[in-house]
């Protein structure tokens, strides 16, 4: 009983950890598409509860049923012809640019706050990304067991003393803060549809390796829920200091300068962590995916897309990152409304 629990809360980690990125970490992510909507912002997050929870079920019945390997089988089942191809080059193109952002990001961050060489922070991500992806999937279960209890012990933390000290909060007083966009609900759609495509990457590896359908999906509810409420308490802090928050690439960071410098810095270690945690389930889909497209070992595949990240990380790879987000968001909600078709056309 206990290691079936502990399994179920293992793969709510790892959705959780696939999910939360440094972009949520960091409340960037948020911030750009949930809070400049204003206080109906909640209302999309628990709209996007519900879309990782229904289409983590999906995925996880399909890839049982059909002994899928990657993502790139149930993009093919799914959406056979052009445009599963172009979806899957998308998905291939942007999880490896993200990777090589994240090596980037490292870099920087290293170098900003220890004044030491880009190099140093790119090759520790590397050396630790290699040693985790080596463990195959124990190694991603691995990794996000240990990070995101510590990323919700951070995050709530913050939020306990961001209450503790400004105590006059209240619905009324949510509602009267300004908001700056409007179609907050096509906003919440096409981000749980882009992070169903990004998990699907995680969670079909993990269905062959498990292949226990109710343990897969109480892990992805008990995920879902957990990344609400850090979605939520997050959303709640960057709006009660709009529009501050809009100046700063960290949000986050400038709310934790208040309370001082070891809770800026268990920030920061966080953000840190929840990049390598990126890091090790963008190659790992990825490896996955090659793998079983051109039968190169999985060991080789990680070797193979770090030396391809290595690079791109160098060239201003945020440029195109600005151009493949919008495109993988569009095919993200193409390809959500696609499964929910063939799901529901195999059930009739």
């Amino acid at each position: 009983m206990k290691k079936n629990l502990a399994l179920i809360f293992q793969i709510g980690a790892v959705f959780i950890g696939t999910v939360v990125g440094a972009g949520l970490a960091s409340g960037q992510e948020i911030n750009q598409f949930f809070t400049s909507y204003g206080y109906k912002s909640f209302i999309g997050i628990v709209i996007c509860c519900f879309i990782y929870i229904a289409m983590g079920s999906i995925i996880i019945d399909l890839s049982l049923k059909y002994k899928l390997n990657s993502y790139d089988g149930l993009i093919a089942l799914v959406s056979p012809g052009i445009l599963g191809h172009a979806t899957n080059f998308l998905t291939t193109i942007f999880l490896i640019g993200g990777a090589a952002t994240i090596l980037a990001g490292s870099g920087a961050l290293i170098h900003q706050y220890f004044g030491v060489s880009k190099w140093v922070g790119i090759i520790i991500m590397i050396f630790v990304s290699i040693v985790a992806l080596y463990r195959d999937t124990k190694g991603l279960i691995e990794v996000n067991s240990f990070i995101v209890p510590s990323l919700i012990i951070v995050i709530t933390t913050l939020f306990i003393l961001y209450i503790a000290f400004y105590k006059d909060i209240n619905v009324s007083y949510l509602k009267t803060i300004p908001f700056y966009r409007n179609n907050w609900m096509l906003s919440s759609l096409i981000y749980g549809a882009f992070n169903v495509l990004c998990c699907s990457g995680v969670l079909v590896p993990l269905c062959l390796e498990i292949k226990k359908k109710r343990h897969l999906v109480l892990g992805v509810i008990i995920g879902s829920i957990g990344l609400t409420f850090l979605a939520l308490i997050i959303n709640l802090l960057l709006l009660l200091n709009v529009p501050y928050i809009f100046k700063y690439e960290i949000p986050l960071l400038y709310i934790a300068n208040r309370f001082g410098k070891p809770i800026q810095m268990l920030l920061l270690c966080i953000i840190w962590l929840e990049m390598f945690s990126t890091e090790v389930s963008n190659i790992y889909s990825v490896s996955k995916n090659l793998e079983e497209l051109f039968h190169i070992s999985y060991r080789k595949s990680v070797i193979l897309i770090i030396l391809l990240a290595i690079p791109v990380s160098q060239v201003g790879f945020v440029k195109l990152i600005n151009f493949l987000y919008p495109a993988f968001a569009v095919v993200s909600f193409i390809f959500m409304i696609q499964c929910l078709i063939f799901y529901f056309r195999r059930k009739s």
